[in-house]
């Protein structure tokens, strides 16, 4: 479903003329299909959970390329950065709010019985197969352990 997204965007943006959108998506493509060589060495399938997970990937590589940028005195790199990101980010799904996050952190403990801090990785994998793309996982891991804790 996505990569039908990304060639259709792909389409928009070259009949508008929107050259920085098209340079990204052309940037997504061609890392979906690394990933994808990647994993037919491997015998997996690439699906949207992967996809997903690799455009958040690009988007946080493309912040701290604009942090770095922006520290460096290059604000026309930093801005560059940030338009990609935001491209990108039209293709992630809505992010979920604090208050939706620790309800999902406590539907996910139940869910899997969890009982102390041991069953963290428990936690998470049930976080990413119910919430992939919609949770930035290395701030949720210190609210998981958290509530483990206590």
């Amino acid at each position: 479903m996505l990569r039908e997204k990304f060639a259709s965007e792909l389409k928009l943006a070259m009949k508008a003329g929107e050259k920085r959108r098209v340079e990204t998506i052309r940037m997504i493509a061609a890392a979906l299909k690394d990933r994808d060589i990647e994993a037919r060495t491997t015998g997996k399938e690439v699906g949207d959970e992967d996809i997903l997970a690799l455009l958040q990937k690009l988007t946080k590589s493309r912040q701290e390329s604009a942090e770095i940028y922006e520290k460096n005195g290059r604000p026309e790199l930093a801005a560059q950065e940030r338009e990609e990101i935001a491209v990108i980010a039209g293709f992630l799904p809505q992010p979920m709010s604090e208050a939706e996050v620790s309800a999902a952190i406590r539907e996910a403990i139940a869910a899997v019985g969890a009982a102390s801090i041991k069953d963290m990785s428990k936690v998470i994998a049930e976080l990413k197969a119910r919430h992939a793309g919609r949770i930035d996982f290395a701030k949720v891991s210190p609210l998981v352990k958290t509530a483990l804790a206590g």
